[in-house]
C-alpha cells in the first residue's frame, strides 16, 4: 500500500472515531435522564417563511426563538414534497417510497402505517413515555369504509400513541370533525355522519350546485361539500354538532396541546407530544385576531397565527417547569405553495416575501423547495445556539432519539445523528433519496441528481415547477442553490456516479411513478 493511501485510511479512521466518540459522549450524557420530546410540525411552511432563515419578509419571533436558540439546520429535509408521505416517514424512520400507498391520502383512506410496524411513539412508549398527538393526522384511519359513528380503529392509538386528538386528513377534506381516541367529538347519534369521495349524497349542497352558499371561492378541486361556507374535497352528510369551527381550529389545538402538557408535567413520567399544526395549509382561515395582520392575505395571517400559537405553547412549557427538560424539534412536512385550491390572495398580496427563499420549486416538486424546509432542534440549557450545514432528514429523528434514550432503533432508513441534532457534531447523512408524488431523486453531499421523468415541467394549477424533464438533471448546490445550472452534460463522471448509487438504493421500483393530479 502506498504511503498516501495509508495516511488516507488513517485519516478516515480518525474521523470515524471522532464522530463515534461524540455520539457516545452525547448519548451517555443524555441517558442519565429521559427528557420530554415535542415535535412542532407545520403544514406547507416554506424555507423562507421563517424570519430566522433571513429569506423572506414575514416576522416570526417565536419560531425564531426555536431556530436561533437551538441548532438551525440549513440542509434539513422532510422526506417528501407532500404531507402524508412525510408524516409516515417521521413516525416510522422509513423512506415513504418503500410503501406504495404513501401518497396524498383522501379522508377515507385506511391506516397507512401497519399496526405491527415499529414506530417512534411505540419506541418511546416502551421506554416509559406517555405519547400523544394533537393536530393533523392524514395517515389514514381504519381498514377502509370507516363507520364514523362508532369507534374508529385502527388509528393513532394503535401505532403507539396513548392519546390522540386529531383531524382525520386535512382542513380542506371531509370529514370536518375532530376525533379523540378513536371517537368523533360531539357526535349526535341521531345525526350520523356519512362520508364519500366518489359521489354526493342526495339533497346535499355542493360548491358547483349551490355557489350562493360559498364564502371562499374555489380554484381547483375544492368544489364538493360546503362546511362553514368553505367548499371541501369530498362529500359529507350529517354530523352537524360535531363539525369544527375553522377560525377557532388553531386555538382549539393549542388548548388541547397545553392541557396535555399540564397533565403530564404533574407526573414523573416523561412525555412525547407530536403537535401537528394545520397552518399554513388551505383553507387559510385565521382567527379574526389575525386577519389583515401580515398584509399578505390569509396565508401570511395564518403563519403569524401559527407563530403566536407556538409562543403560547412555549409559555406553557415554561410555566409548568418542563421547558429545560424538553427537546423540541421544529419543522414542516414539505415546502410552500401559494394557490393550492382557493382564491385567497396568496399570490396577489405576496409582495416581496419569498416563501421558498433562494430555493427552486415548492410543494409537489423534486426541486429543493419541495423538501428542504425549516428545521431546528431546541433544548434550553442543553443545546447551544448554532447553525449547521449538515445534511439531516426527519427520517433520522427516530434513530437519533432512540440513541438519546438508550435504544437501538430498527428503523430501516433512520440514521443516528444525535450528536448533530444536539449541536455537538457536523456528521451528516452521506446520501438521501427524496420523494415528490411517487417520483424520487438523489442528494449526495452537495450534489443533487434528478432522473428523467415525463409529465409537465410546471403544475399550472399551483404554478410550481415539478422537476420533470426528458433528460437527467445534475446540480451542485454549494455553487448553485437555486438549481439554475444543469451540469449533467458537462460532468458525465459525476452523473454516472450518482446514477449508479441511485439505482443501487432504489432498485427496479424507481420507474413505477404516477403523474400528479390535484383534485
Amino acid at each position: 500500500m502506498k504511503i498516501t493511501q495509508i495516511f488516507s485510511f488513517l485519516s478516515l479512521c480518525s474521523i470515524a472515531l471522532f464522530f463515534s466518540c461524540q455520539q457516545e459522549e452525547v448519548q451517555e450524557e443524555s441517558q442519565t435522564e429521559k427528557p420530554n420530546i415535542v415535535f412542532i410540525y407545520l403544514d406547507d411552511l416554506g424555507y423562507g417563511d421563517v424570519s430566522a432563515y433571513e429569506a423572506g419578509t414575514l416576522e416570526t419571533p417565536n419560531m425564531d426563538r426555536l431556530v436561533n436558540g437551538g441548532v438551525k439546520f440549513t440542509n434539513g429535509y422532510a422526506s417528501s414534497a407532500t404531507c402524508s408521505p412525510s408524516r409516515y416517514a417521521i413516525l416510522t424512520g422509513t423512506y415513504p417510497w418503500r410503501n406504495k400507498n404513501a401518497k396524498i391520502l383522501p379522508g377515507t383512506a385506511p391506516l397507512l402505517i401497519d399496526t405491527a410496524q415499529y414506530t417512534l411513539p411505540k419506541m418511546l412508549r416502551d421506554q416509559g413515555y406517555a405519547t400523544g398527538i394533537v393536530g393533523k393526522w392524514h395517515l389514514g384511519l381504519g381498514l377502509g369504509n370507516v363507520n364514523w359513528n362508532e369507534e374508529i380503529n385502527p388509528g393513532p392509538n394503535q401505532v403507539g400513541f396513548d392519546y390522540s386528538y386529531i383531524l382525520a386528513a386535512t382542513q380542506d377534506r371531509v370529514p370536518t370533525v375532530y376525533i379523540e381516541d378513536g371517537h368523533v367529538v360531539n357526535l349526535d347519534p341521531n345525526d350520523p355522519i356519512e362520508v364519500s369521495y366518489e359521489e354526493n349524497f342526495p339533497g346535499e349542497p355542493t360548491a358547483i350546485d349551490n355557489p350562493e352558499l360559498v364564502e371562499m371561492k374555489w380554484h381547483h378541486g375544492h368544489n364538493n361539500s360546503i362546511v362553514n361556507g368553505v367548499p371541501r374535497i369530498g362529500f359529507m352528510k350529517g354530523g352537524e354538532a360535531a363539525k369544527w369551527s375553522d377560525v377557532d381550529m388553531a386555538d382549539h389545538f393549542l388548548e388541547k396541546a397545553q392541557s396535555y402538557v399540564k397533565e403530564k408535567a404533574s407526573s414523573d413520567q416523561p412525555f412525547f407530544l407530536y403537535y401537528a399544526l394545520q397552518q399554513p395549509h388551505v383553507p387559510r382561515t385565521p382567527h379574526p385576531r389575525f386577519e389583515g395582520k401580515s398584509g399578505m392575505g390569509p396565508r401570511g395571517d395564518v403563519i403569524l397565527e401559527a407563530d403566536w400559537v407556538i409562543g403560547e405553547f412555549l409559555k406553557t412549557l415554561e410555566e409548568e417547569g418542563v421547558l429545560e427538560n424538553t427537546l423540541i424539534v421544529f419543522s414542516s412536512d414539505n415546502g410552500p405553495v401559494l394557490n393550492d385550491g382557493y382564491y385567497d390572495d396568496a399570490v396577489e398580496k405576496l409582495g416581496d416575501h419569498t416563501p421558498a427563499g433562494p430555493l427552486r420549486g415548492g410543494k409537489y416538486s423534486l426541486f429543493e423547495a419541495g423538501t428542504r424546509v425549516p428545521f431546528a432542534t431546541y433544548w434550553k440549557g442543553k443545546i447551544e445556539p448554532g447553525v449547521s450545514d449538515a445534511l439531516v432528514t426527519q427520517i433520522d429523528l427516530m434513530a437519533s432519539i432512540g440513541a438519546l434514550i438508550g435504544v437501538e432503533s430498527t428503523a430501516p432508513d433512520s440514521q443516528n445523528l444525535l450528536a448533530t441534532f444536539m449541536g455537538k457534531s457536523q456528521e451528516e447523512r452521506s446520501e438521501f433519496v427524496l420523494e415528490a408524488t411517487t417520483k424520487t431523486a438523489l442528494r449526495q453531499g452537495n450534489w443533487v441528481m434528478i432522473p428523467p421523468y415525463s409529465g409537465p415541467a410546471v403544475q399550472n394549477q399551483v404554478n410550481i415547477e415539478l422537476g420533470n424533464s426528458e433528460s437527467y438533471q445534475l446540480y451542485n448546490l454549494s455553487e448553485d442553490i437555486g438549481q439554475q445550472s444543469n451540469l449533467a452534460e458537462s460532468n458525465p463522471e459525476k452523473l454516472q456516479e450518482m446514477i449508479q448509487l441511485y439505482e443501487q438504493i432504489r432498485g427496479t421500483e424507481a420507474g413505477n411513478v404516477e403523474q400528479l393530479e390535484l383534485k
